[in-house]
C-alpha cells in the first residue's frame, strides 16, 4: 500500500522530479499510517486484497457485462409494444456468510437494468424483477459464485 501511496502521488504530480520523489516519500509513508491508524489497515489486510484482486477484476467484468446485456434487454421490452413488463417480487438466501459479499451482491443486482434489491438482511434478499425470468437462478447468479471464491 506503501508503494501505492507513493506512485499515485508521482501521477497525480503529473511530472517527476527530484523534489518531488523526495517529498514523496514521507507523504506517502504519512497517508500509510493514516490509514493504519485510522482504519485498521494492516499487511495482512494487504495481502488479503493481493491475494482476491484477480477475483475482484474479473467480478467487476462480469458485473459489466451483466449490466450491458440487462441493458438490451430492458431496452427490448420497453421498445417492443408486444412486451409488456410483468413486475414479481422474490426472495431468496443468498448463502453468502460476510455482511460485505451481501452488500455487493445487493448492490450488483441494483445495479444490473431490470432488478431492484428491495430489502436485505443478512443474507436474506427481496428482490423487485421486471418480468418473471429475470427471477430464474438469481441465487445461484454468476455474482453469487464469485463472491463465494472471494473471502473477507
Amino acid at each position: 500500500m506503501l508503494t501505492f501511496f507513493f506512485i499515485l502521488w508521482i501521477v497525480l504530480n503529473g511530472r517527476v522530479t527530484l523534489e518531488l520523489l523526495l517529498l514523496g516519500i514521507p507523504i506517502a509513508a504519512a497517508v500509510f499510517l493514516f490509514a493504519r491508524a485510522a482504519f485498521g489497515y494492516s499487511a495482512r489486510t494487504e495481502w488479503s486484497v493481493l491475494k482476491y484482486a484477480p477475483l475482484a477484476i474479473w467480478y467487476l467484468v462480469n458485473l459489466i457485462v451483466e449490466i450491458i446485456k440487462a441493458s438490451l434487454n430492458v431496452t427490448a421490452i420497453i421498445l417492443s409494444p408486444a412486451r409488456r413488463p410483468d413486475p414479481v417480487l422474490i426472495e431468496f438466501d443468498s448463502g453468502l456468510e460476510s455482511e460485505i459479499q451481501n452488500v455487493i451482491l445487493a448492490n450488483s443486482i441494483t445495479l444490473t437494468p431490470g432488478t431492484i434489491t428491495v430489502k436485505m438482511e443478512g443474507s436474506h434478499f427481496q428482490v423487485h424483477c421486471l418480468i418473471p425470468e429475470y427471477a430464474d437462478g438469481i441465487e445461484e447468479s454468476s455474482f453469487v459464485k464469485l463472491l463465494r471464491r472471494i473471502h473477507f
